[in-house]
């Protein structure tokens, strides 16, 4: 009998390895939003690397958290990139989701104006927009702040716009700074710098959360499976999506010219941003249970401010789906 070790480790994709997996009538969709981890589940089903494990293996974008949530609560949607407090809140909630990987340790960046801001406390009396409110981005921030004593008060924060808006209100001094996640804050600084209007990620929020968790890496995301899935093609099914997924990860390390032009229609980002987001989108493939550590540190500081955001309590073995 294969193990998982056996699995993750040396796993040749074929469907001598994966019965489970390959059936005609089981079609495979992964699911992301429109954000950097979806590269590495979209550069997978270009390349054909989960062929043997799902021959008409798709990806599929989501375009909000509400859509994510009510595909996950409602079963159409299996395997979704979610943030990973997310698939903790579901699986608290008892809805059968249990988290397999993360596939970032990191993608905020706050944007501003070259030269302006170095530091949270230059955004006292500044209007900065910050995406999705009572979201991720959101609960970062709001923590950066309160460790640097700067509160919610002492600034405008505005969350209407999208990140093409955003990045005009930016450039023409409608907005101060702007919280922002990979590729789109690549997209508006790429757009202001052809403006004229240099901007720079001022602020890397990985750097602002190890001197407040003295870990170095946010896993702000990760793909969570449900239940239904999971007893569909077993802990196998996932080891082999895992070791697909980590092969599409070095595909883009190798040549991320090549995976983004060969994905860029699918995520609806140009090639040349895509190319460019790759080296700050801090992309990784690794199992839940190995990313623990840094899992429970983001869960608990998040809970501080509301424990119902992380649906009540710490995650117990289960929730670790690999």
């Amino acid at each position: 009998m294969l193990n998982r070790r056996s699995v993750v480790a040396g796993l040749s994709l074929s469907a001598i390895a994966a019965p489970s997996l390959v059936r005609g009538a089981e079609p495979l969709t992964l699911w992301g939003p429109p954000a950097a981890p979806s590269l590495v589940l979209a550069v997978a089903v270009q390349n054909g690397l989960l062929r043997d494990i799902a021959p008409s293996a798709s990806f599929k974008s989501w375009r909000s958290p509400d859509e994510m949530r009510a595909g996950l609560a409602s079963g159409t949607m299996e395997a979704v990139v979610v943030p990973t407090y997310a698939a903790l809140n579901l699986h608290n909630r008892g809805l059968g989701i249990r988290l397999a990987n993360v596939l970032t340790d990191g993608l905020l960046y706050l944007v501003a104006p070259a030269g302006t801001v170095r530091g949270p406390a230059d955004l006292k009396g500044k209007k900065v927009s910050v995406s999705l409110r009572n979201e991720m981005p959101d609960f970062i921030f709001r923590r950066v702040l309160a460790a640097a004593k700067v509160a919610p008060a002492d600034l405008t924060i505005d969350y209407s716009g999208s990140p093409a808006e955003v990045g005009q209100l930016l450039v023409s001094g409608q907005l101060d700074a702007a919280l922002m996640s990979e590729p789109a804050c690549t997209a508006v600084i790429t757009r202001a710098g052809m403006a004229g209007k240099p901007l720079e990620r001022a602020i890397d929020t990985r750097k602002a959360w190890a001197a407040i968790t003295g870990r170095g890496a946010i896993p702000q995301a990760g793909l969570a499976a449900t239940d239904k899935l999971t007893a569909r093609i077993g802990a196998d099914g996932l080891a082999a999506i895992q070791s697909a997924l980590a092969k599409a990860l070095d595909t883009i390390r190798q040549d991320p010219g090549a995976a983004a032009r060969a994905v860029a229609g699918t995520i609806d980002m140009p090639a040349p941003v895509l190319e460019r987001s790759i080296p700050h989108s801090s992309l990784v493939v690794r199992p839940a249970s190995e990313a623990k550590d840094d899992l429970v540190a983001l869960f608990k500081v998040l809970a501080e401010s509301d424990p119902r955001i992380i649906g009540g309590k710490l995650p117990e073995a289960r929730f670790y789906a690999l």
